[in-house]
């Protein structure tokens, strides 16, 4: 029988070490919410994947739509044969994606190479080169997502110069004392010390921060950029990869805003588990490309291109953008009634069902990712995983799928409030 001691020690052995894992655990079956190692342990998985299976693990419509798929083919290079639902998924996204102006969309394989490719489309549209990022974002692994992404570890450590042209501005936090009017003004500084406008392409911003600890960009703040960048001709790219699909209560977080990017990337949960991604923009934006300049092999596989089809329609026919915010309320409230108990909660946030608590130092006030980790450690114990986040690590970031069951709902926020009361105990007797 297969242990997950043992293949841990294989794993070890054979895959680099650079590739992190944040539990010891190997996924033998999942069904919806829930997930079974090797051993036959049972999880309640507030992960998703990373917000990528928010229409749950195995939804049968995408399994069924994937099975349609393969039985007529499987891959033929869309540039070199391409296909029907390739474009009626392009025509679909282009109706969803916030902005009432002609859109046109390319598909390719994951959230970095989406990112790398709206640069692309940018500076071609452009002719400019240079592009501003926010302190705290995240963008990808890729060597342009790297560069773009606002935090040095693990990311950017060790890998050498990042390509250059790339900037970065604070990202407004106000719990962390920046303003979205300081962030304004850093950014103004920005323009007069490091790169006058008329040499930057785009700005590209999370509307709400996934790696970097969920912490939203207001309204007002996202107005703000729209002006400045429609002052001096610079494009502003919604990165939504993590944002996307009825995460946020929304099936673009943008749309919470009434504010149009210039192109919007997606991923994750865009194909419910198969790696599909894709750009979206104003349709002469999109075509600053000349032919052959966008796409690649793998880009826009039809397997994947079935699986979002699928993925749109539930998102639709169960309703689950008014689910992320059912979901997300419940969850906040259940928090809320905490806060009195446990000292080291420091905030609540979040839109819809992408919602989050970080963790303070009881009298500093500083970040506390100990206590952060204790608590994702006691409700792993107990059989629910989280995911941690933030440049300080004290942030935990729930992305359950939208369709979890109210029951295992109810016994997940259980489990979650015996891990931040034991996590507190074993501080405090710490």
């Amino acid at each position: 029988m297969l242990t997950n001691e043992a293949v841990l020690t294989r794993k070890n052995n054979a895959i680099a070490r650079g590739v992190g894992m944040m539990t010891e655990i190997f996924a033998d079956r999942a069904e919806n919410s829930e997930l079974w190692d090797i051993q036959g342990n049972r999880f309640i998985d507030f992960a998703a994947g990373i917000a990528v299976v928010n229409t749950g693990h195995r939804h049968p419509r995408v399994i069924e739509a994937v099975k349609a798929q393969l039985d007529r083919f499987t891959h033929t290079c869309h540039q070199v044969v391409p296909y029907e639902n390739y474009v009626s998924l392009a025509e679909r996204l282009n109706d969803l994606v916030p902005g009432d102006f002609p859109k046109k969309t390319v598909f390719v394989t994951t959230g970095a190479e989406a990112v790398e490719n709206s640069v692309k489309i940018a500076r071609a549209a452009t002719g400019r080169s240079a592009v501003i990022a926010f302190t705290g974002g995240f963008h990808g692994r890729t060597f342009m997502g790297m560069s773009l992404t606002g935090k040095v570890f693990p990311y950017k450590a060790g890998f050498g110069p990042m390509p250059g042209d790339v900037y970065h501005a604070p990202f407004p936090v106000e719990l962390h004392g920046v303003s979205s009017d300081m962030s304004l003004a850093a950014l103004d500084k920005l323009f007069k010390a490091d790169v006058e406008p008329a040499r930057v392409a785009a700005i590209i911003i999370e509307p709400v921060q996934g790696e970097g600890g969920f912490y939203e960009a207001s309204t007002s703040f996202l107005k703000s950029l729209r002006e400045i960048c429609d002052t001096h001709g610079i494009l502003l790219i919604a990165d939504e990869v993590q944002t996307g699909f009825a995460r946020t209560g929304k099936v673009f977080a943008m749309e919470h805003h009434g504010v149009a990017a210039d192109l919007t990337t997606m991923a994750k949960g865009l194909a419910g588990g198969f790696p599909l991604a894709a750009v979206t923009g104003k349709a002469d934006i999109m075509d600053a490309a000349n032919p052959g300049g966008l796409g690649g092999t793998y880009g826009g596989s039809p397997v994947g291109i079935a699986a979002a089809h699928a993925v749109l329609d539930v998102i639709e026919e169960e309703e689950l953008c008014a689910r992320a915010v059912l979901l997300g309320s419940r969850l906040t409230q259940r928090l809320q009634g905490l806060v009195g108990h446990i000292p080291e909660i420091s905030d609540i946030r979040g839109p819809g069902f992408m919602n989050a608590i970080e963790f303070k130092q009881i009298g500093s006030g500083l970040p506390n990712p100990e206590f952060t980790n204790m608590v994702r450690q006691q409700a792993y114990k107990r059989g629910l995983l989280l995911l941690s986040c933030g440049i300080h690590a004290n942030v935990i970031r729930f992305l359950a799928p939208l369709t979890i069951e109210n029951s295992i709902f109810q016994e997940a926020l259980d489990i979650l409030e015996m891990s931040l009361k034991d996590a507190h105990a074993s501080a405090g007797a710490g």
